[in-house]
């Protein structure tokens, strides 16, 4: 049984459609990641997944759960599922280690002791045990955004969703992130990315999706998508980004 399934999703803001009738299906230790234009759908597709927007159209099951009904918590869907954004988002009168334990201690209702434990740990994983007692404006962009993934890590999430985590960082902090995600990946992690990484896309993905007008309009393994794509519109968008320098 897939981890996701989103069939049909429809999504409309003040006319403009952004997702129009997409399907997406990710398994277990997958990664996919969603390529194409701003303005694509990429992020509004993970925001539906989150249950941050509210579809007009389709369904999203998650392990099989129809999690897009309405009679569905959202509170309860998103204990199962990790999100971090293009902004770090972490509360900067809480040290790392408190933004990280925060959920765990509050919504998972764990023992301080433990969530703390756990917290260390995952920080010492991916080189930040000292930044432990840090405030984030004392850590690097790069840091931050590490910190935000461990914060979603501790949730034990199901799936973890990815929107631009790199982009708004400095060139020379867009690695330590994306080794994490390596690392990640390695650890089986199911995950789906919005990235305008190509480079990182097909090297980590299992599938690219790449999305135009709110529907996949070509999805399949890296090498077939990024270096041979079938689709017209996917080979203009990879020409316009090879122009960039960006592939």
């Amino acid at each position: 049984m897939p981890v996701l399934t989103c069939r049909g999703l429809r999504k409309e803001f003040g006319g403009h459609m952004v997702l129009d009738g997409l399907d997406l299906t990710v398994d277990e230790h997958q990664v996919v990641a969603l390529i194409g234009a701003s303005g694509s759908g990429k992020s509004t597709l993970l925001r539906c997944v989150n249950l941050l927007e509210e579809l007009d159209d389709g369904s999203i099951e998650l392990d099989g759960e129809e999690i897009s009904d309405p009679r569905v918590d959202p509170d309860l869907v998103r204990r199962r599922i990790g999100m971090v954004f293009q902004s770090y988002n972490l509360f900067p009168h809480l040290t790392v280690l408190e933004n990280i334990t925060l959920a765990p201690r509050r919504v998972h209702r764990r023992a301080r002791a433990e969530a703390d434990a756990q917290a260390r740990e995952l920080l010492d994983r991916v080189g930040l045990g000292a930044k432990a007692d840090a405030y984030p404006d004392r850590l690097s962009g790069g840091q931050q955004q590490r910190v935000a993934i461990v914060r979603a890590l501790a949730n034990s999430p199901r799936l973890m969703l990815l929107d631009e985590v790199t982009s708004a960082l400095d060139p020379e902090l867009v690695g330590e992130v994306l080794t994490m995600i390596r690392d990640l990946k390695a650890d089986g992690m199911t995950m789906v990315l919005a990235t305008h990484e190509m480079g990182f896309a097909r090297e980590v993905a299992d599938q690219v999706c790449f999305l135009d007008g709110g529907r996949v309009v070509e999805a399949g393994p890296p090498a077939q998508v990024l270096g041979e794509p079938t689709q017209p519109r996917t080979r203009q968008f990879l020409s316009r980004i090879i122009e960039a320098g960006r592939l």
